[in-house]
């Protein structure tokens, strides 16, 4: 007795001969890609030390050798951003982790059993959806201080609903299905039915929803250390470059500009990513490219 599902349908073939040709997935994984790459090239190189200053090179326009001029302290624009780039990645693949990881299991959990383990579940999440990563990062910040772990901290316990939620309905949806209903009469555990057959049969829907909790968790980040909770210094951070910027937007304009459009870009990347992996893993979406 065969124990896949009756309405799933198979991969369709040339999987990345479709992606190629969606123009929402091309455009996220060029610019994730640029994101990833300034992050991982700022590890060995950067036009201009990040953390070294010069007061006598303050507020210099773009040029040959500020590419993209020097701040209020003389330090390299254009060297921040690459190294602002690390903490936003870092910032938001922790916290999504944490997210996912107890959100899923959470979200498993509620389906698998039901009655009143669902219930308690569902009832946790909706009181951790009171409190807002931002109130969260608050109230962490009040009692260890600000920065950047308790920023990943608060974003995660954030995120754990978030996943919990969106889990248990998929989930839900799938233990509804024949396959399962074959999967116990061959006497199948609740388990076992969940890790071989249920959580499969989600991780695409899990994963889109990761890339899109990914782009919020990068304009957390920044939002976070805007207030001057998030990244502390002397650590570059986009969020904090915004904050140090918007005293000089009369005498250097450009110095919000850049962190700005850096973070617009990153998030409009991941959002377009994540728009393109939810139609190309829909499986009836696909049999349509």
């Amino acid at each position: 007795m065969s124990l896949a599902p009756a309405t799933a349908l198979p991969p369709a073939p040339g999987f990345w001969r479709r992606a190629l040709r969606h123009r929402s997935f091309a455009m996220g994984a060029l610019l994730t890609a640029l994101l990833l790459a300034a992050a991982l090239l700022s590890l060995v190189w950067t036009p201009w030390p990040p953390y070294d200053m010069a007061m006598d090179a303050t507020l210099q326009p773009p040029g040959p050798a500020h590419w993209l001029g020097t701040d209020a302290y003389g330090r390299d624009v254009a060297s921040l951003l690459l190294v602002g780039a690390r903490a936003s990645i870092a910032v938001g693949v922790i916290a999504v982790g944490i997210g996912l990881a107890l959100g899923a299991a959470l979200g498993l959990l509620a389906a698998a059993r039901g009655g009143w383990v669902e219930e308690a579940v569902m009832r946790l999440a909706d009181f951790t959806f009171a409190f807002p990563a931002l109130l969260l990062a608050i109230m962490l910040t009040a009692v260890f201080g600000p920065g950047m772990v308790n920023a990943i901290i608060a974003i995660g316990i954030f995120y754990i609903p978030t996943f919990a939620r969106v889990t248990r309905a998929s989930a839900k949806a799938q233990w509804a299905r024949d396959y399962v209903l074959a999967a116990r009469a061959c006497g199948k555990g609740p388990w076992r039915i969940t890790i071989e057959h249920v959580l499969p049969n989600i991780a695409s829907v899990l994963i889109v929803q990761a890339t899109i909790q990914f782009a919020l968790a990068i304009l957390a980040e920044a939002a976070l250390s805007y207030l001057g909770l998030g990244t502390q210094p002397p650590q570059p951070s986009w969020g904090r470059m915004l904050a140090e910027a918007q005293t000089l937007m009369f005498q250097a304009p450009l110095l919000a500009v850049w962190p700005g459009v850096a973070t617009a870009l990153a998030v409009l990347g991941l959002n377009l990513l994540g728009d393109g992996l939810r139609d190309l893993l829909d499986p009836r979406l696909a049999r349509q490219r």
